[in-house]
């Protein structure tokens, strides 16, 4: 049989064990088999895996939805679900993309307060931005 320890694993992949085990442990990744002597054995549908968990952390997916991505692709999913996954995600980040913008907007209007009462509108400015969801 084979396939590779999870310290090989690692190193193809960039990530630690650690994060391989939490990875494991949470779900995200299934058990490896055990070969005879007890170790774990990685075959390279991990590889393939840990790209994906890779490219969509990348690109602002949580763990969370990682996982579901994983257990949905492992069955028969429509394409129009994977869409509506797709879609739901760009939403998101269009939403927190205009948020950002408004802080931004927020902060240079910051910066032309007089030096005289700046650190008073900073502090106003940091109570304003914490009672709002998202802020940093």
């Amino acid at each position: 049989m084979e396939g590779m320890t999870r310290g090989e694993l690692a190193k193809r992949t960039g990530l630690s064990t650690a994060t391989i085990r939490y990875y494991e442990e949470s779900g995200i990744l299934p058990a490896p088999q055990r070969i005879a002597n007890g170790y774990r054995i990685y075959m390279d549908d991990y590889l393939v895996k840990i790209k994906f968990i890779k490219d969509a952390k990348s690109l602002g997916y949580s763990l969370k939805e990682i996982q579901e991505g994983l257990q949905m692709l492992s069955q028969d999913m429509e394409a129009e679900t994977l869409q509506g996954l797709v879609r739901d995600k760009i939403f998101e980040i269009d939403e927190r993309i205009k948020s950002l913008h408004s802080i931004q907007t927020m902060l240079a209007g910051l910066l032309q307060t007089p030096k005289k009462t700046f650190i008073t509108t900073c502090n106003r400015f940091v109570i304003r931005m914490s009672k709002r969801r998202n802020w940093i």
